[in-house]
């Protein structure tokens, strides 16, 4: 399969990238710093590309079987338009060229259901904390995103992890299509197993998927540390 992924130099999209040529997949990894993606083997070409330029998303689509999208961007104070540019210019260029398979990862914190199986501090302070003031600016372009994807006629899933946290290897994770699933974490690597098994397999086509790592899970501190007032990206 020919996969292209937007986002690739991110953490997830690097496990992305990794994974689907350890299956035999040819991958074209779409990176705005293409001098700064790691070594890769034959089955990957790297093109440098911005998804606010059109154009040059259009050119990296063409001839691709399904598209992998692991944008991300930091928490901050300033607009964030990188998730609803992204999605506009990718389904359009989609539509151009005949690509029907999309996945695409935003946050389980983007439905606004409470997280079922929480205490009162998590469900009512911390959490809404973390999504009105922390990460405002993401979560509102992540729902304009979710919008201009779904009002696509594209074969799109959108996937939705809790709090990302780095492991190696791939886990025994749960991925369930309707209300938001329990547990606070989903590893990168099981995060992009699930965007795999999506194109791949032909998983919840129009759905919006929640993912969730059960095993080896961090700390809730740690996630608060790297994610919330650190990295906070893809």
């Amino acid at each position: 399969m020919n996969i292209v992924v937007f986002g690739a130099n991110g953490p997830t999209g690097r496990q992305v990238v990794a994974q689907a040529t350890a299956e035999g997949h040819a991958v074209t990894a779409v990176t705005r710093r293409p001098d700064g993606f790691p070594p890769h083997g034959p089955l990957v070409e790297i093109v440098g590309a911005d998804v606010h330029d059109p154009a040059a998303v259009e050119a990296a689509v063409a001839g691709h079987d399904a598209v992998i999208s692991t944008l991300g961007v930091p928490f901050g104070r300033a607009p964030v338009t990188v998730y609803s540019t992204g999605a506009t210019h990718i389904t359009q260029a989609m539509v151009k060229h005949g690509v029907s398979r999309l996945a695409c990862v935003t946050s389980t914190s983007v439905g606004g259901a409470e997280l079922p199986g929480e205490g009162f501090f998590f469900r009512k302070v911390l959490e809404p904390f973390i999504v009105r003031f922390v990460g405002r600016t993401v979560y509102e372009d992540m729902r304009r995103a979710e919008e201009i994807v779904r009002g696509s006629d594209r074969a799109w899933t959108i996937l939705r992890p809790a709090g990302l946290f780095d492991t190696d290897t791939v886990s025994d994770y749960r991925m369930a299509a309707g209300p938001r699933l329990p547990g606070r974490f989903t590893s990168r690597a099981d995060l992009a197993n699930a965007l795999l098994r999506q194109v791949t397999d032909g998983r919840d086509i129009r759905e919006v998927v929640e993912v969730r790592t059960v095993e080896g899970v961090p700390s809730l501190l740690d996630i608060i540390r790297k994610e919330a007032f650190g990295r906070g990206t893809k």
